[in-house]
């Protein structure tokens, strides 16, 4: 498009934007069967959006029955798998050719910076539908080695009917992180929105059946709790994807066990360890990937680098350096391509953020912002908040706060800073900063974490590498051929030939 993307493109593109709030269902968009629906509102400046379907128990029943049907008639799950390749590249082709529109929900509807959505979120998700389709026919079984009168055969075969319940801070990526691969394997899928996001999702959903995805193999389900409560208690759902938090993850895997013991894939929080060792090789490169760490996204992040761990040593000089990258990182309207921090979601986390905030001004030393900003606009935003805490024990240090608030915590050896990033029910991420190979690799191998990074922080995008926690920051693996582990069952077939 010739026309320049700043500010007012995407205010122009906003105005003509048509949304559609209602469920996705065999191939059409519906009402919900009760006729309930809940406000989307914009954290940008606090208006409504549109109204959103709110699905219940005959929209979930109806649904299961429409997915568990697809699958048997095998019109997806029996496809040729070069075909099912074709269709979802299609698809990925499609989500980059409708990127700006799909961008711009996003932006809209989570308050998420459009330079971001642009860069970030929409590409990112149209890469993974691309990733796992080219996947699809190049992961086979395995020829086991067997008696010599016997063939044995290894086979993976697609579970059944997938539900997946995903969340508002990145919600079409990890959305496809949930359903690239869930339809990849030849499953049926029943994506569960957060209602604090849910438009993006109705679209690409869309643009799916506009591929050729066959009507009731790909349906999206808008609601609350209630919705998604109502899928992980189905008698007929045969696998649970759920990334969210830990809280939540604990009810979903009992109502597993008081149903039919779907299996159940948790992706939860994180409180993420981020230990700058006095011979970091880079001090600034360091202070401005720690302020990424926390800042980017709003800090609306499971993996979050909400935990930094400096040496005593170097303390005084990194806050400083610190301090002044977080300057790089104002809140302003998600709209402009300038802004780098957008708006908080909703009214309800804006105030789950400033309790975490208001806490820590009792318990900790405040040395950054710690207010709202830009009240004036209807909108919710916080400021880059940085606080220095003597003891882990700090609520504001203990918890996850889903929240552009750190916590700066001083240690004196390489075993004390291991000890403190272990001290958490959390074990997603972590990162160290050191020159010395040694200490990174000891430390790599210590850090109970799922991801380690060294000398940098959340780098490393690509689909190769499998994401997901240890301890309580949930089971199983997103991205990468792993993630195909969950969508599926290992069949063994013995054939005996004499």
């Amino acid at each position: 498009m010739s026309q320049t993307k700043d500010f007012a493109y995407w205010r122009h593109l906003a105005e003509g934007l048509q949304i559609e709030g209602r469920a996705l269902i065999d191939g059409e968009f519906t009402a919900a069967a009760s006729g309930k629906t809940f406000d989307c509102i914009s954290p940008i400046d606090g208006k409504l959006l549109t109204q959103v379907a709110w699905c219940g128990e005959a929209d979930v029943d109806h649904t299961v029955a429409i997915a568990r049907q697809r699958f048997e008639s095998g019109v997806w799950s029996d496809l040729n798998p070069r075909q099912r390749k074709e269709i979802m590249l299609r698809w990925a082709e499609l989500i980059r050719v409708h990127a700006d529109e799909i961008a711009l929900l996003e932006t809209l509807d989570a308050g998420k910076p459009i330079g971001d959505t642009t860069t970030v979120d929409v590409p990112g998700a149209a890469y993974t539908v691309q990733w796992y389709a080219e996947a699809i026919d190049k992961a086979g079984g395995e020829v086991a080695p067997v008696d010599y009168h016997l063939v044995g055969l290894v086979t993976r075969q697609p579970i059944g009917v997938v539900a997946a319940v995903v969340p508002w801070n990145f919600p079409i990526l990890m959305a496809a992180w949930k359903f690239g691969p869930a339809l990849a394997a030849g499953n049926s899928v029943i994506l569960k929105p957060s209602e604090k996001s849910p438009l993006s999702a109705l679209r690409v959903a869309q643009l799916a059946l506009e591929a050729g995805i066959p009507p009731g193999v790909f349906n999206v389900l808008p609601g609350f709790g209630d919705t998604g409560k109502l899928l992980a208690l189905h008698m007929d759902v045969d696998c649970l994807a759920f990334t969210g938090s830990t809280f939540v993850g604990k009810q979903l895997m009992q109502h597993s066990g008081q149903s039919n013991l779907k299996r159940v894939w948790l992706e939860l929080g994180g409180k993420s360890p981020n230990i700058i060792m006095p011979d970091c090789p880079d001090m600034a490169r360091a202070a401005r990937s720690a302020a990424g760490a926390i800042f980017y996204n709003m800090g609306e992040m499971c993996t979050a680098g909400s935990r930094l761990l400096v040496h005593r040593s170097v303390k005084d000089e990194f806050i400083k350096a610190l301090i002044a990258e977080a300057a790089a990182y104002k809140p302003g309207n998600p709209l402009d391509p300038a802004t780098s921090m957008g708006a908080i979601v909703d009214h309800i986390q804006l105030e789950r953020v400033m309790s975490y905030i208001e806490t820590g001004k009792g318990e900790a030393t405040l040395l950054l912002g710690g207010g709202r900003t830009l009240t004036e606009t209807g909108g919710y935003y916080i400021e880059p908040t940085i606080f220095d805490v003597a003891s882990q024990e700090a609520r504001v240090a203990a918890e996850e706060i889903f929240g552009p608030v750190l916590s700066v915590i001083t240690f004196d050896t390489l075993d004390e800073a291991i000890a403190l990033a272990n001290a958490s029910e959390y074990g997603l991420a972590a990162a160290i900063w050191t020159a010395d190979l040694t200490t990174a690799h000891e430390a790599a191998r210590r850090l109970r974490a799922g991801t380690v990074w060294v000398n940098c922080y959340d780098e490393g995008g690509d689909m190769n590498f499998p994401f997901g926690g240890f301890k309580q920051s949930g089971n199983g693996r997103d991205k990468s051929l792993h993630a195909l582990d969950k969508y599926t069952e290992l069949k063994s077939t013995l054939i005996r030939l004499r």
